[in-house]
Parts: structure tokens; sequence; C-alpha cells
């Protein structure tokens, strides 16, 4: 898991759209990462609308959201659409930034093992170091959360 306080891991990735975002170009503001597991999963599509919900909160404290699934550009974009998501969507079809920040992890559903993504949210300050992490999310009420820890910071 990476730290607070270390410089947040860069990256490009395409979202929904296809057009490339690179976290490095982001400095200046907040950026929110949560790294979930899949696109139209219950707690997934939950934790969306939240997001969604309050983007507009999030843009007023100067803050940009992401979310971050292996799902492919193609997926995402369905996603976004069925859900009438405003929350940006990132491709990581390879698991590289989801394994540069520690997120993939093995984990055991029903006594079988095997490699996914740990919900977790990363807050990343204007500096691009690491100023908040979340392992292990529970989605009720995390977006609130996250919104008010880009308030404070």
């Amino acid at each position: 898991m990476t730290d607070i306080g270390a410089q947040a891991p860069d990256f490009t990735l395409p979202d929904e759209t296809g057009a490339e975002v690179t976290l490095s170009a982001l400095k200046g503001g907040p950026v929110v990462l949560y790294f979930y597991p899949r696109d139209d999963t219950p707690g997934c599509t939950t934790e969306a609308l939240e997001f969604t919900a309050l983007l507009p909160e999030f843009a007023v404290a100067g803050a940009r959201v992401f979310g971050i699934s292996k799902d492919t550009v193609a997926r995402h974009c369905r996603f976004r659409e069925k859900r009438e998501l405003a929350v940006s969507l990132l491709s990581d079809a390879d698991s590289d930034v989801c394994e540069r920040y520690g997120v993939w992890v093995e984990k055991t559903m029903y006594g079988k093992k095997s490699m996914g993504i740990q919900r977790t949210t990363f807050l990343i300050g204007a500096d691009g170091r690491i100023a908040q992490v979340w392992p292990k999310v529970k989605v009720a009420g995390h977006a609130a959360e996250v919104l008010d820890a880009v308030r404070a910071l």
C-alpha cells in the first residue's frame, strides 16, 4: 500500500471516452482516486453513484475524482451511460497502476483464492503527495467522508 506523505505513483490511463489522463498533469489541486473491483456490480455502482452525486461539491473544493478498475474503456462507457454517472472512470486493463498503488491483492471468496482489486481510495494533495488513504472501503457514506477530507486539506 502506498504510504501517506509519499509521492503518488504517476500514470497515464484512458478514461471512458478513450482520452488519456495523466496524474502528474493534475498537480495544483487535490485528486481523489478510488479503486474498485468491477463496473455495474452492487457495491461498485453504489460507490460510483455516491461520488457522482457529490461531484459538484468536489469541484467547488477544487478536487478531481476518478474511479479506477481493470474494466475496459468500452465497459466503462456502458456503465456510465446505464447508471448516468458523471464521475470519470479510468481503465487499468493490465493492472499496472493497481499494482503500483498496492490494491491488486489476493482475495478469498467462498474458499477460492484469486487476484483482484481491494476497494481503496487515495486522496492526493495539490503537491502530488498522498494525503490520506482509505483501505478496504465500506461503500455507504464513503464519498461524503472523502469530501470532508478534501475540504480539510
